[in-house]
């Protein structure tokens, strides 16, 4: 086994012990890829292990795919067949399978996080809440932890604790919104990201044939930063593994920073306590860093409690010392990073890609990115807007995704009138209504437009229907690229952007021309197996995470990206910058032990992305809010043992900070409700009789009392014309008056 070979005694015993629970606790740049990677190669050929019954899961694409090629060049073509990829797209292609099980459609769509906010928004309106509370990224972060936690909507609702914190946060309607937000998603047939994980738990815990099926079908479970886990996937990771017990996890606490996304730190440091025979196996050898480095992200994490103990060491070169930097602002901090890189590459003979500057915020890139431009140095952002994130491909997207699923009310939104057809809000206020009052899918509304609609709307949404059923045929017989080429076409989207001959219309006629090539390439993959249908490369994009966004044009440029997303990144080169108090660490983040030691887990994460040199700076005076404020050094930079850091003699302390800043927002204006009448008052739904059936509304007369599965008790007090098209005006006790198109209705004639 000559892959052996290339490994040290401890990278070999996690890759030849392969029986039983084991865990790999893998310190940062001591080779846990290469572990992994040959762990899974080891059991494909040595143990002569059949790679469909392998299941090993990652948190992003690129790193799946990176493994795959690595086990591939060991073991051959028969690496393409193992269960390999993210928890999401993993748990989608299970979930595509049995998902009629749990009352979704096979076809489901999977709304990525600008679909599920606009669905908030939506909502927010129509529960006429004030759109500056109910935020709708605030109330999908409060959703997103509900359901990480495996909190139904039925649970919330029914929980003191959560109503009272809502209360206290001056949102107590969270919970009504967070129950709407999941009815509305399953009867537009769509799963949001943190459904892929919590219907997955929940298909396993209903369907026991089902979990019993895979569990015999993976008899060996890997999972890759298993320090990232949240609840949810590891009680989805336990359950499939519960029959072989042959789980290995890789990971280390040291680098536990997304808490704020659901991450549990508890699954590592306590996951001897489900496995009493555990192996546990420590990577403690660096190959990346210096010892200087290596050294000086040793002390500072030996500050934190709960940990895991190790050793990390190298045999590297023992290297420069920590360069710090003062400055007297954050402009001036912003100069002396920028000046401090140009001199690095005029001495080394650098190339730009071999810097980054790294920030615990967002908003501390200004003064950086002004600096670098001064100085003419290339610099590109991590984490800005993707490729699939922008507005002309994400309308071609929604066309693609409503052909598949004509149930998604989003997509349905986004381009109902887009190319303008003459389909405007009212009328898609009219047909959304319609679906919710008669419980029918938009499909067959806009199917039946006549029945809901004026002439001149009908007339468009009969164009646009027609339209569809063209482009579902196509879907059903069509190649991902011939089918996703026409919808293109046909739509009118292409022919659109063609017209517009500005640059940023060249350049979005481009972009849309760009994804048909990516459907292309898609389609005609020889390596990929499995489907290549359009509704699997549309999950494949819906499941795309940050880390496997590119930027177009990456050739040597200096990195500039927050702490979190430079996570499992290297440079010869880092710039930490900010490193004062109330910034790193966040002052968010004072309030509790757990967090400060998460933000000191950060501090670490920064430190050992350096492999040659690292500077550390920190301004005296800082624009915060857009006040100028007195700074004072991280309590982070004195937990470093002085010994590896010396103060960069070059500062200049001269300069005065920039006044020039736009003065901050302080008051917030209470936005007055807005009342939409062709939206429903939304209270909390009705839950039928037991014995509730529709009856035979042929003889609905006025003055009869009815019940409707969704409004409850009702008195008719109007009826409208006759045949298909009958009508009846209903005053509900609860929802009041309702004008119901009968061949739709479901009601229950009460006659006593």
């Amino acid at each position: 086994m000559e892959y052996l070979e290339q490994l040290n005694e401890s990278q070999r015993e996690g890759v030849v012990n392969t029986e039983g629970p084991t865990m790999i606790i893998a310190g940062a740049g001591s080779g846990k890829t290469r572990v992994l990677t040959y762990r899974i190669a080891h059991l494909i050929r040595a143990l002569d292990v059949d790679p469909f019954n392998i299941l090993s899961l990652t948190f992003t694409n690129k790193a799946a795919k990176e493994m795959r090629e690595r086990i591939e060049s060991v073991v051959g073509t028969e690496a393409r067949n193992l269960w390999m990829g993210t928890f999401h797209a993993v748990f989608a292609r299970i979930l595509r399978a049995e998902a009629d099980k749990i009352g979704y459609p096979k076809s489901f769509t999977i709304y990525d996080t600008d679909d599920s906010k606009a669905l908030i928004r939506s909502i927010v309106k129509e529960m006429n809440l004030d759109e500056k509370v109910y935020k709708a990224n605030v109330v999908l972060n409060r959703i997103s932890g509900a359901k990480n936690r495996l909190i139904s909507w039925q649970s919330y609702n029914s929980n003191p604790v959560y109503k009272a914190d809502d209360e206290s946060n001056m949102k107590p309607e969270l919970g009504k919104i967070y129950k709407e937000y999941c009815q509305r998603c399953k009867r537009s047939g769509a799963m949001d990201f943190d459904d892929l994980l919590y219907n997955t738990n929940l298909l396993f815990k209903e369907h026991l044939d089902v979990l019993h099926t895979y569990q015999h079908r993976f008899k060996y479970v890997l999972v890759d930063e298993f320090q990232d886990t949240n609840i949810s996937q590891y009680l989805i990771t336990r359950k499939l593994a519960s029959v072989s017990r042959n789980i290995c996890v890789v990971g280390d606490d040291a680098q536990s920073i997304y808490a704020f996304r659901g991450a549990d730190i508890q699954n590592i440091l306590n996951f001897e306590k489900d496995y009493e025979e555990l192996k546990v196996i420590k990577l403690e050898q660096n190959y990346r860093s210096t010892q200087t480095i290596v050294n000086a992200a040793n002390s500072v994490i030996e500050n934190n409690k709960a940990q895991l103990k190790k050793n990390v060491w190298t045999n590297n070169d023992e290297g420069n010392l920590i360069e710090l930097f003062r400055s007297s602002s954050d402009g001036e901090e912003g100069k002396l990073i920028a000046s401090s890189i140009f001199e690095e590459k005029m001495n080394n003979q650098a190339s730009n890609d071999q810097f980054a500057i790294l920030y615990r915020t967002n908003s501390q890139s200004r003064a950086l990115e002004e600096a670098l431009r001064r100085k003419n140095i290339k610099y590109k952002i991590i984490g800005g807007l993707s490729f699939y994130q922008r507005k002309e491909i994400k309308d071609l997207l929604a066309y693609m995704k409503f052909a598949i699923n004509p149930h998604d009310e989003q997509s349905f939104k986004r381009i109902i009138n887009q190319p303008k057809r003459g389909i405007g809000p009212t009328s898609v206020d009219k047909i959304v209504l319609a679906a919710f009052d008669h419980d029918i899918s938009l499909w067959e509304v806009i199917e039946n437009a006549s029945s809901f609609l004026d002439s001149r709307a009908t007339t468009a949404v009969v164009d646009f229907v027609n339209m569809f059923r063209v482009f579902k045929k196509s879907v059903s017989e069509k190649s991902a690229y011939d089918a996703g080429e026409e919808i293109a076409r046909r739509s009118g989207l292409l022919s659109e952007l063609y017209q517009d001959k500005t640059v940023e219309g060249v350049s979005r006629y481009e972009n849309a021309q760009e994804l048909l090539n990516a459907l292309k390439e898609f389609t005609e993959d020889t390596e990929r197996e499995g489907e290549k249908t359009l509704a699997t490369f549309l999950q494949d994009v819906s499941l795309l995470t940050n880390a496997d966004s590119t930027d177009e044009d990456e050739a040597d440029k200096v990195t500039l990206m927050t702490i979190h997303m430079a996570k499992g990144l290297e440079f010869n080169y880092v710039y930490l910058a900010g490193m004062e108090e109330d910034l790193f660490p966040s002052q968010m983040m004072l309030s509790s032990r757990a967090d400060l030691e998460e933000e000191r887990r950060l501090f670490y994460v920064a430190i050992t992305r350096a492999k040659e040199k690292l500077f550390l700076s920190y301004a005296q005076t800082r624009y915060r809010f857009g006040r100028l404020k007195s700074c004072e050094p991280s309590r982070f930079i004195e937990e470093i043992d002085q010994k590896y850091i010396r103060m960069n003699r070059k500062v200049n302390v001269k300069t005065t900070p920039s006044t020039d800043k736009s003065e901050f927002a302080k008051n917030l204006v209470n936005g007055i409700k807005r009342q939409n009448a062709t939206q429903p008052v939304k209270k909390s739904n009705y839950i039928p009789s037991p014995d509730f059936k529709p009856s035979d509304t042929t003889r609905l007369a006025v003055g009869m009392k009815v019940e409707h599965p969704k409004f409850g008790y009702g008195m008719v007090i109007e009826m409208d014309a006759s045949g298909a098209n009958r009508k009846a005006r209903v005053k509900f006790d609860d929802f009041g008056e309702k004008t119901l198109l009968l061949s739709f209705a479901k009601l229950k004639i009460h006659d006593n």
